[in-house]
């Protein structure tokens, strides 16, 4: 007796969430007979941008080979950032060299030439290692009645020794000079540089692009789908364009 009382007392207890379950379950049927989904898919894609030339020649002019390595490209760029470093350190020794030379042959002219550095002009400076002395040169000027190009010996002074003094002079100037102009031949060099790793770079800017454009795109996008009749499962979309 004790059970049957049990039972009618809480059977409603147990019968009434069950039937509003039930009711749920119905209007779900209702409005999806067949399954329903929870859309919130995670979805990646990935996306492409092109490479700009005109960056990859900016790069290119400041350092030769980094166009390349912008261009994905840097196992042809590093030859050219190698030559770079090689051709500055070039410069830069014989630059060093040229002006020790110049400092060189500008004493050896105060001391054996009785000169003063202060106010010569580089015209000068190669003026007197063709002439022994100032008397020399402005008589040649007059004969050539060049009047113009006459020196104030005053301010122009100079008297070697002798022609072999006047002749060393001649060496060192002519050996600094040498020196000076093979700078212009490595500066050159270094705008050639610059010059061929712009068009590389520009070269494989391009190739880069094309071959981004056939690669595959893709997008994958995730979902879980919920069915009334079977388990919870987990969709998975995959997408290709050419």
């Amino acid at each position: 007796m004790k059970i049957i009382i049990f039972t009618i007392l809480f059977a409603p207890a147990f019968l009434f969430p069950q039937s509003e379950n039930i009711l749920k379950l119905e209007n779900q049927v209702k409005q999806n007979p067949v399954e329903f989904r929870q859309t919130n898919p995670l979805q990646t894609t990935e996306t492409f941008h092109k490479k700009s030339t005109g960056l990859a020649v900016l790069y290119s002019l400041l350092l030769p080979g980094m166009g390349e390595l912008y261009a994905d490209s840097y196992s042809s760029g590093k030859f050219f950032t190698v030559a770079d470093g090689v051709l500055w350190g070039i410069y830069l020794g014989v630059n060093s060299s040229a002006n020790w030379k110049r400092d060189k042959y500008q004493t050896f002219a105060v001391t054996n030439g009785g000169i003063t550095k202060a106010g010569k002009t580089d015209k000068y400076f190669s003026i007197i290692g063709i002439y022994l002395n100032i008397n020399d040169y402005n008589n040649q000027k007059a004969l050539e009645r060049d009047f113009s190009a006459m020196l104030d010996e005053s301010k122009y002074y100079w008297n070697w020794q002798n022609n072999e003094t006047r002749k060393q002079y001649r060496d060192t100037w002519s050996s600094s000079e040498q020196s000076f102009n093979d700078l212009k031949f490595i500066a050159g060099a270094l705008i050639i540089n610059r010059i061929a790793s712009v068009i590389n770079a520009v070269r494989l800017v391009s190739a880069y692009n094309k071959q981004k454009e056939k690669e595959l795109s893709w997008n994958v996008s995730v979902g879980i789908k919920r069915s009334i009749t079977l388990p919870t499962s987990l969709t998975l979309n995959f997408q290709t364009k050419f």
